[in-house]
């Protein structure tokens, strides 16, 4: 069963198709439907992709295709809902499917530090996944990390901050050099950074070589 508006897309997303052969743009979808924003049209392509109603074809821009109409008492349905007072209930909102663009600043190690921040890019990212603060992305090189669940190729989406407190999982700058993905523990006088990979050796370096540059706060996986 599609919302009103699911209908409505997917009917203008069809009459489009017949008559140009070429899907139409988010803002005309987002004028179209009358919508504030266009991640509300994200959120709504999501909804028919998830249901089969649509597909998004790869390395195309602007490319849907529609895999199957609504059926007719789908439509009825929905009209006759629209018609009817709707009870009194609370109206739970639409799950955000937001995208965001974040800096992603290179290659950074899981296992023994090497350069980080080697140029810049800008990684698309669920904005779900992300808290308050600033944030940018490292993808991991290494495996010392892997006891924590964070793999080789993964991205590391990092929220700035200066301070961290033991044992979490930071980017630590070392010696304004280099930077490594570890946990982060004090131990007496000194710093220790320790991976999650028994094959590992924790790293110890006194305070004034150790820079916190954020602290973990998500992870992306791309599966090929």
């Amino acid at each position: 069963m599609l919302t009103r508006k699911q209908h409505e897309l997917i009917c203008f997303i069809s009459d489009r198709l017949e008559e140009t052969g070429v899907s139409p743009s988010f803002e005309e979808m987002k004028e179209a439907l009358d919508l504030k924003s266009k991640s509300g049209v994200h959120r709504l392509i999501s909804a028919l992709e998830e249901r089969g109603f649509i597909r998004r074809l790869p390395n195309r821009a602007r490319a849907l295709e529609i895999l199957k109409m609504p059926e007719r008492g789908d439509v009825v349905k929905l009209a006759s809902k629209a018609a009817a007072p709707a009870p009194s209930r609370t109206v739970l909102p639409e799950p955000a499917n937001d995208v965001i663009e974040i800096p992603l600043h290179g290659r950074i190690a899981a296992g023994v530090p090497i350069e980080a921040f080697e140029g810049s890019s800008m990684l698309s990212v669920p904005a779900a996944l992300l808290g308050k603060g600033d944030h940018y992305a490292l993808e991991v090189s290494g495996d010392s990390m892997v006891e924590a669940g964070i793999l080789d190729g993964d991205y590391a989406l990092i929220r700035r901050q200066d301070v961290a407190r033991d044992g979490e999982i930071v980017v630590a700058l070392i010696e304004e050099a280099e930077a490594t993905l570890k946990y982060f523990r004090r131990e007496g006088a000194m710093v220790r950074l320790d991976p999650a990979n028994r094959a590992y050796d924790p790293q110890r370096y006194a305070p004034q070589q150790v820079r916190v540059q954020g602290k973990l706060a998500g992870l992306l996986r791309r599966y090929d």
